[in-house]
């Protein structure tokens, strides 16, 4: 049966704060780390917005660029403790092209795909490592739910050709995902500026949008080589050599042996998974980064959209394979995770939302931070044990032995 398994706080750990600049409008889709020392204590990165009129330009409605606040629990997550008195990371927010650089962690002048909107956080270690994926804009958008303007209003005429500097990437204002290193220490003492350094981009915005992208903890073996491995959600997958006739929503694995590599052909793609459920009919996507629960096993979250069900989640194994890419064992098919108290449904935007991007685990108990209704950040809870055992249930395909 269906487990009973998940607790959802009464109301939101987080909401808009009316008159904050940075998060007046949204606060939404957190993810979470445990302190290092502290073990009662959980760190927040969560994604907010608010019309900016100080960056708007002549003839326009004011932008709303993404920000990444900061927040901090002391009892694992039920209450929490928001700073709003300034953005953890802010996008610069230039419409100049000579403006929109930035210093990487080699000490290189980038260009800054992070400049106006940095979306949806996911924290992850890989070897001893903090980073931080984001899903970024190079030039911020309006009021979307509203429909008066599209994502590409304030794209500036030097970028509305596809021979500009920085191609296609610029004239779509199209999703890149960027990756930072994080300071862990620094971030708990809210020392925002010394916190991230830029790292790069993980995807090709130009060849289509791409989101939901984050690493697995571990190198792997693929190919005969030792590389970092990451899911991702390409929003058009026949533009990957593995999608090609993919008509359906898709996840994808990517390795590289070296960061910089996975916008390049050095890359090598694989096909994770496919929407075969109708919760999944328009969109599938990794929901937080993969988490061991064995030897060879991981523990992956991710989510579906359906046209009229909106966002929801559920879970699948995976387990290692030598020498390739892990592959699904087991797939729920079931949504097991929905909006459904007040707060978690549709309000200012019509789609119903309930979309996790982090999760920590303490004792057995998982801990899980969640967007609700695109605009305030909730908290749930699982018992790891007993949501492993209801996935093994069901076969790479959902179905059970009695099917």
């Amino acid at each position: 049966m269906k487990p009973a398994l998940f607790h959802y706080m009464r109301k939101p750990a987080i909401e808009p704060r009316a008159g904050c600049p940075f998060a007046d409008t949204m606060v939404l889709n957190p993810a979470l780390v445990r302190d290092p020392v502290a073990e009662n204590t959980l760190h927040m990165l969560f994604r907010s917005t608010g019309p900016w009129p100080q960056k708007r330009l002549p003839g326009k409605l004011d932008p709303y660029p993404i920000f990444l606040g900061y927040a901090r629990s002391d009892d694992l997550g039920r209450t929490w403790e928001a700073d709003f008195s300034r953005p953890a990371l802010a996008p610069t927010l230039e419409y100049e092209l000579e403006k929109l650089q930035i210093r990487d962690v080699e000490g290189q002048s980038v260009v800054n795909y992070a400049n106006a909107q940095i979306e949806d956080p996911r924290i992850f270690p890989v070897e001893g490592q903090w980073y931080v994926s984001a899903a970024c804009r190079l030039f911020p958008g309006g009021a979307y739910w509203t429909g008066e303007r599209p994502i590409t209003d304030y794209v500036p005429a030097w970028a509305a050709t596809e021979d500009n500097p920085v191609g296609l990437v610029a004239t779509r204002n199209a999703t890149t995902s960027v990756l930072f290193r994080l300071d862990l220490s620094r971030l708990i003492r809210r020392d925002y500026g010394h916190a991230f350094s830029y790292v790069g981009p993980l995807t090709d915005g130009s060849i289509c949008e791409n989101r939901d992208v984050y690493l697995f903890p571990e190198r792997m073996e693929v190919a005969g080589k030792l590389q970092y491995v990451l899911i991702h959600r390409p929003e058009q997958p026949d533009r990957f050599a593995v999608g090609k006739g993919i008509e359906k929503p898709a996840m994808f694995m990517a390795a590289a042996e070296r960061l910089k590599d996975f916008v390049t052909g050095k890359a090598e793609h694989t096909l994770m998974a496919t929407g075969i459920f109708d919760w999944e009919s328009s969109r599938i996507g990794g929901s937080w980064p993969p988490l061991r629960i064995s030897p060879r096993e991981w523990l992956v979250s991710y989510h579906g959209r359906n046209e009229t069900l909106g966002y929801s989640q559920s879970f699948m194994i995976m387990q290692d394979r030598e020498n390739d890419f892990p592959k699904i064992m087991h797939r729920c098919p079931e949504r097991l995770m929905v909006p459904a108290r007040k707060w978690e449904l549709p309000d200012k935007f019509g789609c119903p939302c309930l979309f996790t991007t982090g999760g920590v685990l303490v004792g057995d108990t998982l801990i899980m931070g969640y967007g609700a209704a695109d605009q305030k950040a909730g908290i749930a809870r699982v018992n790891l044990h007993d949501l492993v055992a209801y996935v093994r249930q069901f076969d790479a395909q959902g179905r059970t032995s009695r099917e």
